[in-house]
């Protein structure tokens, strides 16, 4: 049976879009939160994000630790996993949804420019960019659901459900921005 999984990618301590984002997770139906890293701390190259308050986002978070499934961002730190209460400190996880293999990372280790090993039809999912993406690169896919919070290129903020085997990138007026098929 084919299932529905969120990802999202760079909340960066905002609880405006940690709270949007929420909301969009439970309107989707998704059986589970894919976050991509980058969750508490703004990071010195970015502005604050509307309504910084990672205090706030720690407890929203903390309140669906069972739902959560995440990679370490390059803001992350150590003190962070002493406040959240789901693992947040792994470079990666290699994810099994619906018969498609996801190498999931943050980006500023394994990405287009460095990739980790894949099999042909893997698919590598990551932030850090702030920059949406789904496109098939060779044997394998490159997805980015885009930034929560801190969008860049002109787009806007974003994140991605998997239903079934397409990918679809939305952002939070619940409008397709982009979509791939495997």
């Amino acid at each position: 049976m084919m299932k529905k999984y969120m990802f999202a990618s760079d909340v960066h301590g905002s609880a405006w879009y940690c709270r949007k984002m929420l909301e969009a997770y439970d309107r989707s139906g998704a059986e589970r939160l894919i976050l991509l890293g980058d969750l508490l701390y703004h990071g010195p190259r970015n502005d604050l994000p509307k309504e910084y308050a990672p205090k706030e986002v720690i407890a929203m978070l903390n309140e669906r630790k069972n739902e959560i499934c995440t990679v370490r961002g390059n803001c992350e730190a150590e003190v962070d996993q002493m406040v959240l209460n789901f693992p947040v400190m792994a470079d990666y996880a290699l994810l099994e949804l619906n018969d498609l293999t996801f190498f999931a990372t943050h980006g500023h280790i394994f990405n287009e420019e460095h990739m980790p090993p894949l099999k042909a039809g893997d698919i590598l999912v990551h932030g850090h960019t702030h920059l949406l993406r789904a496109d098939k690169v060779g044997d394998n896919y490159i997805l980015n659901p885009g930034s929560v919070s801190i969008p860049k290129g002109g787009n806007p903020a974003t994140y991605a459900i998997l239903d079934g085997k397409t990918f679809q990138i939305i952002d939070f007026d619940g409008n397709v921005v982009k979509e791939i098929t495997f």
